[in-house]
C-alpha cells in the first residue's frame, strides 16, 4: 500500500465491486473514460466520480493525452504484490469480471484496427459521386472470382441472393432456410438459372440437414438473430463444417429497436461483438475476428458486424 494512502479508506474503495473492476481492467491496460464506459456499460458521470475517489487514495494515476485522460493503476500500487494478489482474488467473486476480460481484448484491438477506421471512412464516401465504372457490384464480382471452388452453406439463406452469387464460383452450395415457401422460391430460381450446384434444404438452423465435416465455409448472413439459440446454431455450424473450415456471421450490433420484433421477426435484437466472439469460442472455433462494418445514416442507426472464426 503507498505510504500516502489511508488504509481505511482504501478499503471503504475497494468493498465496492465497480470500483475493484475498474482496478482490475487498469491493471492490464490504461484506459479512458469512454473506453471504460464501454466495457463497464455505465454512464460517464458514475465511472469519472469513481476515478476521481480512486486517484484521490492514491491508487489510480491518470495523464493528459491530446484532449483525454489516459487513467492507469498507480505504480506504487502496481509494486504491491499484496494488495494485487487481494484484488485478482477477488475478481474470481465478481461474475462481470469474466466480460470485463473480454470486453477490453476487443477494444484493444480496436485501438490497433486504424487501418479500419481508415477504409471505414473511404466507405462512407464510396458511391456519393459518380465514378464510370466504379460500383459495389463490380467490387463483389471481383472479388468473387477470387474464391477457390468450395462447399459453402448459407444458413437461413433466405431467398437466395448470396446463395446465387457464391454458386456461380463455388462447387457446391447448400442453402438452408426453415420456411417451405421460401426454399420452393429458391430451388426453382436455381432451376430457372441453370444453377445446378445450388441446392435449397429445409431445415432449422439449430439442427442442420447437412452432413459432418462436408462443408468448407458456413455464412450466417443477417440469419443468427432468428434463432431460438444462437449459440446452438453456431455449434452446428462447427459440427458441418471440415478441419480448417471457417464461418462467417454477419448480423446486427445489439440495438433497442423493439419494433424489429414485430417487422422482421427478429427474436434478437443483434449482438454484441463480445457475444459474438463468446458464441464462436464456446462452439470450438479458433482465430476469432469481429468488427462493425457498416453503419446506417438513417434511424434507427442499425450497425453490421462480421465475426469470423475457423475450426481447428
Amino acid at each position: 500500500m503507498p505510504t500516502s494512502v489511508s488504509i481505511l479508506k482504501c478499503f471503504r474503495l475497494l468493498a465496492d465491486p465497480s470500483r475493484v473492476r475498474i482496478l482490475l481492467l487498469l491493471e492490464q491496460e490504461e484506459l479512458s473514460v469512454v473506453e471504460l464506459q464501454e466495457i463497464l456499460n455505465m454512464g460517464q458521470s458514475r465511472i469519472s466520480t469513481w476515478l476521481s475517489q480512486l486517484r484521490q487514495a492514491g491508487l489510480v494515476a491518470d495523464r493528459r493525452t491530446g484532449k483525454y485522460a489516459l487513467y492507469r493503476l498507480h505504480p506504487d500500487v502496481t509494486r504491491q504484490n499484496e494488495l494485487l494478489g487481494l484484488l485478482r482474488q477477488a475478481a474470481g467473486e465478481i461474475p462481470d469480471a469474466a466480460h470485463d476480460a473480454a470486453s477490453l481484448d476487443l477494444i484493444l484491438r480496436k485501438r490497433k484496427d486504424k487501418m479500419r477506421s481508415y477504409f471505414d471512412e473511404l466507405a462512407g464516401k464510396f458511391g456519393r459521386h459518380y465514378v464510370p465504372g466504379r460500383s459495389w457490384k463490380g467490387l463483389a464480382e471481383a472479388l468473387l472470382a477470387l474464391m477457390p471452388a468450395i462447399v459453402v452453406a448459407d444458413l437461413g439463406a433466405g431467398e437466395a441472393t448470396l446463395a446465387q452469387l457464391l454458386a456461380r464460383r463455388a462447387q457446391k452450395v447448400i442453402a438452408v432456410d426453415n420456411a417451405e415457401k421460401m426454399v420452393a422460391f429458391g430451388s426453382d430460381l436455381a432451376r430457372r438459372h441453370g444453377l445446378e450446384n445450388l441446392e435449397y434444404r429445409l431445415g432449422d438452423l439449430e439442427a442442420l440437414p447437412v452432413d459432418d465435416r462436408s462443408v468448407d465455409l458456413a455464412i450466417f448472413s443477417q440469419s443468427l438473430h432468428h434463432a431460438p439459440h444462437p449459440q446452438r446454431a453456431v455449434e452446428e455450424a462447427w459440427r458441418i463444417l471440415h478441419s480448417g473450415g471457417r464461418v462467417i456471421i454477419l448480423d446486427l450490433i445489439r440495438h433497442h429497436f423493439e419494433e424489429a420484433r414485430e417487422l422482421y421477426a427478429d427474436l434478437w435484437l443483434g449482438f454484441t461483438q463480445v457475444e459474438l466472439e463468446a458464441f464462436l469460442k464456446n462452439a470450438g472455433f479458433e482465430g476469432i475476428e469481429t468488427s462493425v462494418v457498416f453503419r446506417e445514416e438513417q434511424a434507427p442507426h442499425f450497425e453490421t458486424v462480421l465475426a469470423v472464426g475457423r475450426k481447428r
